[in-house]
């Protein structure tokens, strides 16, 4: 269990640092033009969508360093709580835009960072 939580929250710290990376990095407008499924980014403004990418890049870190270097691993199932709480956002969003086709994606997100919480504040807690 606790090696399926180390690849979880890599594959998702490494998503959700490049997805947060290049909405920090990218203006608003070349975002929405990478299609359908960036359309999102018409119902926020583009400091909006720069602190999203910033909390993306956060939680990203949050869900490896602090238990790497055992340095408040607290911080790694709180991570993935703050990641999930985005992906309800996500959720929300799509549902009111009717991207359903889309959302399937963020729901993936949504359950993933919820399984990471799940074990590090339960059964494969970093406490002793």
């Amino acid at each position: 269990m606790n090696l399926t939580l180390w690849i979880v929250a890599g594959v998702l710290a490494f998503a959700y640092l490049m997805g947060g990376l290049g909405k920090v990095i990218v203006p608003k407008e070349k975002i929405a033009a990478f299609g359908p499924s960036a359309r999102w980014t018409d119902d926020f403004s583009a400091g909006s969508v720069k602190a999203i990418g910033g909390l993306e890049v956060l939680g990203a870190v949050g869900l490896i360093l602090p238990a790497a270097l055992d340095v408040a691993p607290v911080l790694v199932p709180l991570a993935a709580v703050g990641l999930a709480l985005i992906m309800v956002g996500a959720v929300i969003t799509r549902a009111r835009r009717d991207e359903f086709k889309f959302m399937a994606f963020d729901l993936v997100y949504l359950v993933l960072a919820g399984f990471v919480a799940w074990g590090r504040f339960g059964p494969e807690s970093f406490t002793v």
